[in-house]
């Protein structure tokens, strides 16, 4: 997981309707950079549903929600369709933002070793530099969380 303090790398990558975001573009905002393992499964569901039930309030904080997958374009379409989200999903087959961000790690699941995203959450400040970093969050938990430490 990357710290608090440093320049938040940049990245560009296709939203659920193929639509290329950067980094640079939001700046000027606060950007919740959220990774989760895969779309429309029950924890990454209600974390995106978390964001999406507070999304209002993120944007009257000044903050945009931008949740990062490996999961296809289509699948995040999917995703977004089905559950009526309300901000933007990234998709990052070729893991290069998931590993720039180091949420690519070695994961245990019933004894089973396998490599996967580790749920994270960045908070990066509106000049690109990350003020927060979350590692291991809760899935329904994190939405609520982010939006009381933007309330300070």
């Amino acid at each position: 997981m990357l710290e608090a303090g440093i320049k938040a790398p940049a990245f560009s990558l296709p939203d659920q309707n193929g639509d290329i975001h950067t980094l640079e573009e939001y700046k000027g905002k606060k950007v919740i950079l959220y990774f989760y393992p895969k779309d429309s499964t029950p924890g990454c569901t209600k974390q995106a549903c978390g964001f999406t039930e507070l999304y209002p309030q993120f944007l009257e904080k000044g903050a945009v929600v931008l949740g990062v997958s490996k999961d296809s374009v289509k699948s995040h379409k999917n995703f977004e369709t089905k559950y009526n989200l309300s901000f933007t999903l990234l998709s990052d087959p070729e893991l290069a933002c998931i590993q720039a961000y180091d949420v690519w790690k070695e994961k245990k699941n019933y004894g089973k070793v396998s490599m996967g995203v580790v749920r994270t959450t960045y908070l990066i400040d509106e000049e690109g530099i990350i003020v927060k970093a979350m590692g291991n969050v809760k899935a329904a938990e994190n939405p609520a969380k982010m939006l009381e430490i933007l309330n300070g």
